[in-house]
């Protein structure tokens, strides 16, 4: 009797070779050597966290469906579910729970930034520190390249001839890297020659060493080969030093001459799309007048707080200069975050931990004190909400796109303007600073201003005169149905005019500083107009409410070497005599208000100011989860959601496939479908069924790599599909249930023989063998029954 031929069983764990750990080390050296360019983008190293991160979970996943085997099916789901499983915790910890478990709220930013971050961080101001989905972009760019990196250098270099150009294509992810970290940085490069030198020769050398050596007949011919090439790497990395480093310094282009993505694209914000803050003065003062519209602490006697800069005049209205505008005036907003750009024309005076808690107030203008350093949203709905924020560093203004809401909380750090006098600004001169043109000044102004100031020779005295004119002999009034004279609106050439040109000067701050400030431009100063809030503040108040009552307006001109200082030009004086000129008793006049302007278009400009005056004490509301519980739940079922979300697909699309081929047309391929099930599941469970073979050969190599003996019936389900497929008989259902039984049984068979693990990783496999056609069956059938002895 003939022994049967010994088989071994074959090993569904692929190997990872040294040659390839060491193919994984340089591609990810070459990536980390890449992600470190971002440095000057992100001002430090604070992205490292996510670069590296990014490395590990692409190279770990890349590394582990090679060594299982994966499928670029399973491959792609087990690829997404590391991503955002890992990714809360090494991208936007800000948003997770425990700084680890992934919440709803850091899945959308990592899925937000992965397709939007590389839009925006080329539109930051550096460093960029906002919006928080910015770490992203380092931590989806490292982890794409390791990915494809790693599975190329675990399956496809190992299989096919190493060729250079092989290599080569495997470079393509860490050089990708490599020029976005130039292209999305700054002018000032980091470490260039440094980093290129040692990018250039690792990629040489490991090209040089991995080209394929070819047959070596003697010992002696594979040493003298070895000897050549360790010389020709020390005389490449030498000249790669050498001709690198000098070609860097004479070729390398000037700072100024770099090419960068972020001096190409204009930020997209336009403050222009939001009305101007000053149109809607007379709103705080009548509808909000005694409205609590937000509570602030830190403070100090005679602070006030900034909301709006304004610096170009229409002759309507006085408004921000628009983001096209060259002077880098109130218009250029940039993206920041929780840090802030320092102003440096200031004589500094700091205030820390100013806290702002938000009431009534609804607007996207954001209240802030001076020259803010630092601005953190620690509650309410602002909390988190750092990616709608911009900033204009000139100016001290900001803004939040999404709007202030009830229960907003913010801290900022901040620098202010200290304030001087006219003996401090006695030798000071104006500053040489680049404003938009004023447009439609009435000629008033210009005679005005020289009238009101005199003899004053200096302009901080000249300034001065003219202030204390206004202030002296001005009337302030509201229009408010209390005041005894009537004040329009508005703050246009007309409306300036008419301030000026009246044996009255009635108006409020509105009027005023829009006055003064066209006065001090029409002189050749550098004028803009502030609007914000002055609450009044005792000494060693810790927090002050600030109403619309408070609502006022100020000018700031700026001097060489001081800063922006203010002035106040609006009069306290509100008992407003009634007439100059006595009117006859028989013919009293009734007092009216001026008529409305004909223009419409300062009254449509108003910014509203909208009034919750609602209560939210319903007694039949349902009962809320508290929020530590829901984002405790939430950490839980998000991981949980990320883990078995793809078995219950891939579940899903096995069962889909089982039920097309059990149900199919006829009876001879639903009985060839239970083969194809049968292989595609033990394929799914790690085992290697031959390819272009007959179903007895795949049963037999099958049951060869099963050592328990549990597939001995897999030769029988063999022979059973091919009888019904190429008999050309009549099958019976009854047979192709019996069948589906045994091959779903032999599969279960094999399952419950493996270990856990890879039962588990079974569940992320998915195979479909491609069977033969029905056509190629019902050629076959008559075929063999025309082989078949007729019947008696």
């Amino acid at each position: 009797m003939s022994a049967e031929p010994t088989t071994t069983r074959p090993d569904s764990i692929r190997r990872v070779t040294g040659r390839t750990w060491v193919d994984i080390a340089v591609l990810l050296t070459l990536a980390m050597l890449g992600i470190i360019g971002f440095e000057p983008s992100f001002g430090g190293y604070s992205f490292l966290l996510a670069g590296v991160g990014g490395l590990a979970v692409g190279a770990a996943t890349g590394i582990l469906t090679s060594v299982f085997r994966l499928n670029a099916v399973a491959t792609a789901l087990v690829a997404v579910l590391a991503y955002f499983l890992f990714g809360t915790a090494l991208a936007v910890q800000s948003q997770a729970v425990l700084l680890v478990l992934p919440t709803l709220q850091s899945l959308a930013s990592l899925a937000i930034g992965a397709v939007y971050g590389w839009a925006d961080i080329v539109t930051l101001r550096t460093p960029v520190g906002a919006p928080q989905y910015i770490a992203v972009v380092p931590y989806v760019a490292t982890w794409i390249v390791a990915l494809v990196a790693t599975t190329l250098a675990t399956r496809w270099l190992t299989s096919r001839p190493r060729t250079a150009w092989r290599f080569g294509v495997a470079l393509i992810g860490p050089i990708a890297i490599y020029l976005a970290g130039i292209l999305i940085g700054t002018d000032e490069p980091y470490q260039a020659g440094v980093r290129g030198a040692a990018f250039a020769v690792i990629a040489l050398v490991w090209l040089g060493w991995r080209r394929p050596n070819g047959a070596v007949v003697a010992p002696a011919g594979a040493r003298r080969l070895r000897n050549r090439k360790l010389a020709g790497t020390a005389v490449l990395v030498a000249g790669a030093l050498i001709v690198g480093g000098g070609a860097g310094l004479v070729i390398a282009p000037a700072n100024d001459e770099r090419f960068v993505l972020r001096d190409e694209i204009t930020p997209p914000f336009d403050p222009l799309q939001y009305p101007s803050p000053l149109s809607g003065f007379r709103h705080y003062t009548k509808a909000a007048e005694k409205q609590d519209l937000f509570t602030v602490s830190g403070l100090r006697k005679g602070d006030t707080i900034r909301l709006a800069t304004l610096d170009s005049f229409t002759g309507k209205l006085w408004t921000v200069t628009g983001p096209e505008s060259s002077t880098n005036g109130s218009g250029s907003f940039s993206l920041v975050g929780r840090k802030l750009p320092k102003q440096t024309f200031i004589t500094p005076d700091t205030r820390r931990n100013v806290t702002f808690t938000i009431e009534k107030y609804r607007d996207v203008w954001l209240p802030s004190v001076g020259y803010p350093t630092s601005l953190d949203f620690t509650g309410g709905s602002a909390k988190g909400s750092g990616d709608s924020l911009r900033y204009n560093d000139v100016t001290g203004s900001a803004v939040l796109t999404t709007g202030l809401k009830a229960g907003d909380r913010y801290v900022m750090n901040a620098t202010l303007q200290r304030v001087l006098s006219t003996a401090d600004l006695a030798k000071a001169t104006i500053a040489s600073v680049e404003l938009p043109p004023v447009t439609a000044s009435p000629d008033v102004v210009t005679s005005k201003a020289q009238d009101f100031a005199g003899k004053a020779t200096t302009p901080a005295a000249q300034l001065e005169a003219i202030r204390r004119k206004l202030v002296d002999t001005g009337y302030l009034s509201h229009g408010r149905a209390s005041d005894t004279v009537a004040s329009r609106a508005g703050h246009g050439a007309d409306r300036v005019s008419d301030l000026l040109q009246r044996s009255q000067m009635v108006g409020d701050q509105e009027q005023y500083a829009s006055a003064f400030a066209l006065m001090a431009r029409s002189l050749g100063f550098p004028a803009r107009v502030v609007m914000g809030f002055a609450p009044k503040i005792a000494d060693g108040q810790k927090a002050v409410t600030v109403t619309g009552n408070d609502v006022t307006a100020w000018v700031e001109v700026a001097f060489t070497g001081v800063g922006w200082v203010a002035y106040n030009a609006t009069p306290k004086e509100t008992d407003i005599p009634q007439d100059q000129t006595p009117q006859p008793q028989s013919e009293p006049q009734p007092q009216v208000r001026q008529p409305p302007r004909s223009e419409k278009h300062d009254d449509q400009l108003l910014t509203p100011v909208k009034i919750d005056d609602s209560k939210s004490k319903d007694k039949n509301a349902p009962f809320l989860l508290p929020a530590w519980a829901v984002a405790l739940g939430l950490g839980l079922l998000i991981p949980a959601a990320l883990i078995f979300g793809p078995v219950l697909v891939v579940a899903g699309l096995k069962n889909r496939r089982r039920r097309r081929r059990r149900e199919a047309a006829t009876v001879d391929a639903q009985m060839a479908g239970a083969w194809d099930e049968l292989v595609d599941g033990y394929a799914e469970l790690g085992f290697t069924p031959p390819k272009n073979s007959t179903r007895t050969m795949v049963a037999a190599e099958l049951a060869s790599q099963q050592a328990d003996g549990s597939a001995s019936g897999l030769r029988g389900i063999a022979l059973e599909a091919d009888d019904a497929v190429f008999s050309g008989q009549e099958i019976e259902p009854e047979r192709s249930d019996r069948v589906w039984t045994e091959a779903l049984a032999a599969v279960a068979a094999a399952r419950a023989a493996l270990t856990g693990t890879r039962r588990w990783i079974s569940r992320y496999r998915l195979r479909r063998t491609r069977g033969a056609r029905p056509t190629d069956r019902r050629r076959a059938a008559p075929w063999r029954a025309s082989r078949r002895p007729p019947a008696s």
